[in-house]
């Protein structure tokens, strides 16, 4: 085995080595002594059928024809001019082929191949455990048909979610009989076409193989565990978002102290307060005083003198607040100067900003429940009936062959109900962060929209905000879990079913628009990281001169010469000019400055209005290709 190789032995398949298989390509080997288990398990089976025992999908029909016992030849052949159409082989393997045949009806488009691919895994690494009756050979036939690449065309819709999977794990079981259509290397053809190309041959099935290969959770589980390995990827980049805004906003980090969350230990609380913390480290922009940050102001012919900062697009500017206007926040001005620049003198951010540990963490909370059922269920046996060739003490073979329900869905179907009302929720924060950057009443002091506008005629980042509340709706409004509505099937005989890979499919579905809005949020907050950092240096550079009445001049509300509250005036924006220029560059945390500058490689900063279709295109390529380090 080496190490694009996974063994499989149905005991010990993760959701890392699924993702492997499905998405990096790599290969599977079948572990040889679980193989006995296997063989074991299929000379049972075929040892009760010599015998002459009654087996459910073996020597009965499926469903709602489980009362019907086949015969030992076909009524068929009985017909005045025999069988029109005879099939090969004995009743026993037409009704395993039948049963393929006839369930392969799903519709809508195909799957992605990395679904279908991460479905063989799951298949084949449940029928290791030697509980379905398969033969070895049939296993290795499935087992290389996955290694020659060749991916059956499953279309997305079809499965209520018990008994199983039945129609997509159909069409991926049709294809080993030579039927069917699969891709081989892109190109869609027959599935006979593919197994010729891949150097394969066509099986027949024997005794309920057809049942072990149709049977179980495979499609929904397939796209559930895909889905979360997007989840985990997305819960870091908005953790990585959400410091970027944070930053962005000169903002607060006291709501991200460990001492804080100790008092109430959620565990995807406490580790998105610590990961924002570790993404945060090294800022000079979180927590700095009030009084430092200037509000943006429009760019004007007269608003810089030095040539250095001639080329800013931007004007800066600070109230001043005069004594007599202090009376109650004396405490507060003991500590901070009197300027009002950008910062809202207030000691918490809004919530989008102060409880993203508490909104993040509880969908992180989520998909580690999902990840826990998850995880059981890759190791799982899920078809029926269940065979135990060992058992002891067995009178019967309904001791050894046992009719369950392992194939019904609803473990997974509620988990990932569970995430899937989450993630509108982690969207929704990341809208709101966005929606506040851009707003002017809520931004702390950053340029409406994100963009100087001296002429009127700049939009800036505004639409952006659109688009980002247009996918946070879409994804509310398909939020409503399907777990809750059954359909009966099979004439009632299976009168509950979970729509598990209904949920599980949603849920990969909507992963895709979550990274848009993550995306624009990640857009939008490096244009204000830009303007908060220059505007801020600005003031230092201006401060650093030496020259307070320069600094003065950018100070509304300014008494005049003679007034009264002239010297106090000039004493304090003196103070203000000595702190500004005794610190020194602003930039954001490292991690995030890592972030702004892959962004930044890809897409520059908007000076002015310009298309941003291609930067939209390209942030959120970024995002699916996974450029941004979030650890």
């Amino acid at each position: 085995m080496t190490a694009k190789t996974i063994l499989l032995d149905g005991n010990s398949l993760t959701r890392e080595q699924l993702v492997a298989v499905a998405r990096q390509g790599l290969r599977v080997e079948l572990d040889q002594s679980q193989l006995v288990r296997v063989q074991r398990a299929a000379d049972f089976l075929a040892n009760k059928v010599s015998c002459g025992e009654p087996t459910y999908g073996v020597t009965t029909g499926f469903g709602s024809n489980a009362d019907k016992l086949l015969g030992a030849h076909r009524l068929r052949d009985e017909l005045p001019g025999g069988h029109p159409d005879k099939p090969e082989g004995s009743l026993l393997e037409e009704l395993q082929h039948n049963l393929i045949t006839t369930h392969a009806v799903c519709v809508g488009k195909p799957f992605a191949a990395d679904v279908v691919r991460a479905m063989l895994v799951i298949r084949i690494n449940t029928l290791m455990r030697g509980h379905s009756g398969i033969r070895v050979e049939t296993l290795k036939a499935l087992t290389a048909m996955l290694n020659a690449e060749v991916v059956p065309v499953v279309p997305e819709k079809g499965s209520v979610g018990a008994s199983g999977d039945l129609a997509p794990l159909s069409h991926l079981a049709i294809v080993l009989l030579g039927g069917g259509e699969a891709f081989y290397k892109g190109e869609r053809v027959t599935g006979a076409e593919a197994l010729k190309r891949a150097g394969l041959s066509p099986i027949r099935l024997s005794f309920k193989e057809g049942l072990a290969l149709n049977n179980g959770t495979a499609q929904m589980l397939a796209t559930a565990a895909l889905a979360l390995d997007e989840l985990e990827h997305l819960l870091d980049l908005a953790d990585l978002a959400a410091a970027m805004t944070l930053d962005a906003f000169a903002g607060r980090s006291g709501a991200l102290r460990p001492e804080v969350h100790a008092l109430r230990p959620h565990p995807g609380q406490v580790e998105t307060a610590a990961h924002v913390r570790e993404l945060l480290e090294g800022s000079t922009l979180v927590d700095i005083p009030y009084h430092l940050v200037p509000r943006f102001k429009p760019w004007a012919t007269d608003a810089w003198v030095e040539p250095a900062d001639q080329a800013l697009t931007f004007d800066i500017g600070w109230d001043w607040v005069p004594a007599n206007q202090r009376h109650g926040r004396e405490a507060f001005y003991s500590r901070f100067l009197p300027f009002k620049g950008g910062k809202k003198h207030q000691p918490q951010d809004a919530y989008c900003l102060r409880c993203m540990p508490q909104v993040h963490g509880a969908v992180r909370d989520a998909w580690a429940q999902a990840c826990r059922v998850i995880d059981i269920e890759l190791n799982s046996v899920t078809d029926n009936p269940l065979i135990f060739p060992d058992a002891e003490d067995a009178q019967f073979i309904e001791d050894q062959v046992i009719s369950a329900g392992h194939f019904h869905g609803m473990p997974l179907a509620l988990a990932m109900s569970y995430v899937k009302a989450a993630i509108p929720v982690l969207a929704s924060i990341a809208e709101r962060r966005l929606n506040k950057l851009v707003d002017p009443a809520t931004n702390d002091g950053l340029p409406a929209f994100l963009t100087g506008n001296e002429d009127g005629t700049d939009s800036g980042f505004m639409i952006v905000q659109y688009t980002a509340a247009a996918l946070v709706n879409d994804l509310a409004t398909r939020a409503h879990p399907a777990s809750v509505y059954s359909v009966p099937t099979s004439a009632n005989a299976e009168d509950h079913v979970s729509m598990g890979a209904n949920e599980a499919r949603h849920v990969l579905e909507m992963m895709e628009d979550l990274g848009y809005v993550i995306a624009l949020e990640l857009y939008t907050a490096a244009q204000a990281l830009d303007f908060r950092q220059a505007m801020l240096n600005a003031a230092r550079r201006l401060a650093a001169r030496g020259d307070w009445q320069a600094l003065a001049g950018k100070v509304a509300n300014a008494p005049r010469e003679g007034h009264p509250n002239y010297a106090q005036f000039v004493s304090e924006v003196q103070e203000l000019t000595r702190a500004l220029a005794n610190v020194g560059d602003f930039h954001a945390g490292s991690a995030v400055r890592e972030a702004h500058d892959a962004l930044r490689r890809h897409i520059g900063f908007m000076a002015r209005d310009r298309a941003m279709d291609g930067d939209v295109r390209k942030v959120c390529e970024l995002v699916r290709e996974r450029v941004f380090k979030v650890d």
